[in-house]
Parts: C-alpha cells; sequence; structure tokens
C-alpha cells in the first residue's frame, strides 16, 4: 500500500470515525431525535469502518483469518450490544418502579456533549474498578475470562464477554451516573460513543492516536492488558480513559510488544461452542 495512504489511516482513522460517531451521537442527543435506532445505527456503522480498515492496514496480518471463533463472536457481539443499548431503558425504569427520588446535584444546564462526557467519567470509572475487581476475585476472573480467552485480538473482541461479566461490570457505573441525575439520553449517548471505541480498542488495525495513547485506551495500550502471561496482563483497566490506570498505577506501554501467540489464556482451554462458552466459569 502507498506509505501515503498508509499514514493517513494510521493517523486519521480514530479521531475521523470515532470523533464522526461522537458529533453525530451528541447532535441526535442534543436534538431530542429518537434513540432508537438512530443511535444503534451510527454505532454499527462505526464498528463496520473498523472491521473494513481492518482488512486495509492490519496491525497482525495472521489475525484476520478466522481462528474458529468468527461466528460465537458475532452471537456475542449480538448480546453484548443488545445489553448496551437497552441497559439505559432499564436503570430508567427500574428507578422509577422503586420511586427514587431525583438528585439536583447534576448540572443539567451544561451543554449536552459536557453531560455526556461528566456521565461518561462517573460510568467510566466503574468499569475501570470493576474490571480490576474481576481480575482479583476468582469467581469474577471466572466470568471474565470469556473475555481473554481469544487467540486474537481484532474488531470484534470487544464485545466478546460473558452476559453476566457484562453487568457486573457495567451495573455499578450506570446506576451511580442515573442516582447521580444524569439523563438517560446522555447516558445512552455515551455508551453508543463507547461500543465504537471498543471495536478500536480491540482492533487488529496499525493505527495511532501519539501521546494521547497515555490518556485512551486505545488498541496499542489495550494489547497488553490481553498478555497470556496472567501476571503481566494486570494492567490497562481503562475501558475508554486511562487516567484510572494512571492514577493507581496499573498503567503500561512499551511500543508494539504484543503479537500473534502472545494473548489467549495461558492455563485454561475455553470452548468452541457459545453455550458452552456460557457455561464454563461453572465447571470444575
Amino acid at each position: 500500500m502507498n506509505l501515503v495512504i498508509r499514514r493517513i489511516v494510521r493517523w486519521s482513522a480514530y479521531p475521523i470515525v470515532l470523533g464522526g460517531c461522537a458529533v453525530a451521537l451528541v447532535r441526535i442527543t442534543s436534538s431530542h431525535l429518537p434513540y432508537w435506532p438512530l443511535a444503534p445505527l451510527v454505532s454499527l456503522f462505526g464498528i463496520a469502518c473498523v472491521a473494513l480498515l481492518e482488512r486495509l492496514q492490519p496491525y497482525e496480518p495472521a489475525w484476520l483469518a478466522d481462528h474458529g471463533d468468527t461466528r460465537e463472536d458475532m452471537l456475542h457481539a449480538f448480546v453484548s450490544l443488545t445489553l448496551i443499548f437497552t441497559s439505559v431503558k432499564a436503570i430508567d425504569l427500574a428507578l422509577r418502579y422503586l420511586h427514587v427520588p431525583s438528585t439536583a446535584i447534576w448540572p443539567t444546564q451544561w451543554p449536552m456533549w459536557a453531560q455526556v462526557l461528566l456521565a461518561g467519567a462517573i460510568i467510566d470509572f466503574g468499569l475501570w474498578f470493576m474490571h480490576w475487581a474481576s481480575h482479583k476475585n476468582a469467581s469474577l476472573w471466572r466470568l471474565h475470562a470469556l473475555h481473554h480467552s481469544a487467540e486474537r485480538l481484532y474488531w470484534l473482541n470487544g464485545e466478546r464477554r460473558h452476559p453476566l461479566s457484562a453487568m457486573v461490570l457495567g451495573t455499578p457505573g450506570l446506576v451511580l451516573a442515573a442516582l447521580a441525575g444524569a439523563p438517560p439520553a446522555a447516558i445512552g449517548c455515551w455508551l453508543a460513543i463507547v461500543s465504537v471505541h471498543l471495536a478500536f480498542q480491540h482492533a487488529n488495525l496499525d493505527y495511532s492516536v501519539g501521546p494521547l495513547r497515555r490518556l485512551l485506551g486505545v488498541a496499542e495500550i489495550h494489547r497488553w492488558h490481553h498478555k497470556r502471561e496472567y501476571e503481566d496482563a494486570q494492567v490497562n483497566f481503562g475501558e475508554f480513559w486511562l487516567i484510572w490506570d494512571q492514577l493507581f498505577g496499573t498503567f503500561h506501554y512499551h511500543r508494539n510488544g504484543v503479537g500473534e501467540g502472545d494473548v489467549g489464556l495461558r492455563n485454561e482451554r475455553m470452548p468452541d461452542t457459545y453455550l458452552a462458552q456460557l457455561t464454563w466459569p461453572w465447571r470444575r
């Protein structure tokens, strides 16, 4: 491929695709346009762009090949994205059903983009903490291990999660943001943005965000978190922001250190079929 095109893809893929989707999603939210189907469609478009860019400029060519995981990963993605795009309504209904009083501390006078970022910061810290806890607690790790069992990293890995693990990871931050008074629209907008970011975070794509890698959980940072050696994978827990890893000493970066044969589970073998993967945490 022409060197100029490679450089354009490398440096513009994330800001153009993620940034474009984020702007579109904030405008949808600010204009009070219907969340369904507009937000999911924007997110799916962004995810599809990541999948296509992988074919154009892969980070690890060997990871382009199907490792017998694509069908199951598609099922995981369908379930995980469904949870993401229905969780806001579920929490909103739960708070109403439980008659939880609304709080006056939320800055409703802020522009929507700022409210989305604030809701995102709360949700992201909850994700970081529960992600960290899922590596420290044996029962939570059994649920989370499915995410780490992938033998390659590519655009679908971001949604390769056990549904119970996804709920464990996401619920505390979502509930805290809702209790703080975050509008469901702001929460939903952030989750739609994150769904595109997760595709980038696990992408088999040669791209970079330069010095911003120390603040954003992009692929060149997150690949270290998927190291086959469990003791080396206790780093870079951040879902979107890496400020939590910077604050709590779990940040790690080294250029191009993870490739073919370096990711997956060292001492466990995950079943190949979707249903068997769901029941694996309770097997001996």
